[in-house]
């Protein structure tokens, strides 16, 4: 399953096959599809993500973000859009602050390349069996 950030891009974890030399690996590893508006990232490259349309995507769910916390569902909502809307006018604007997700990642640009930077922790909890593998393939 896949969760999309709207104005921002989509999170999923995909299934890829590896061949070993003597085993196939399967590993289950962290993508991030990135969707922000074309006008922000005139300079700058990012990595084309491709995620498999068996994968279901589904909206942000900001009720299950509230219970996490003491906002209300709106204001969870209220706060996720202007964060990212802040983030397009700094990319915008030639700003390239870091904008980390807790537990996840990081999304960051260095040397006007922008790209998801998963942590190892993040990683590790999807893949229990290849750790490595999966860890080298992110």
């Amino acid at each position: 399953q896949g969760v999309l950030v709207p104005g921002l891009g989509t999170f999923a974890v995909v299934h890829e096959q590896i061949n070993g030399t003597e085993e196939v690996y399967v590993v289950r590893r962290p993508v991030f599809q990135l969707n922000i508006d074309m006008s922000c990232l005139r300079e700058l490259v990012f990595p084309t993500v491709m995620i498999p349309g068996d994968i279901e995507i589904m909206p942000l769910d900001y009720w299950w973000l509230s219970q996490t916390n003491s906002l209300m569902p709106d204001m969870v909502r209220g706060c996720v859009e202007e964060t990212i809307l802040l983030y397009s006018f700094q990319l915008r604007t030639r700003q390239r602050p870091a904008f980390t997700f807790e537990n996840i990642g990081i999304l960051s640009c260095q040397d006007n390349v922008l790209c998801m930077q998963f942590h190892c922790s993040c990683i590790a909890a999807l893949e229990s069996r290849d750790i490595w593998v999966a860890l080298l393939l992110t």
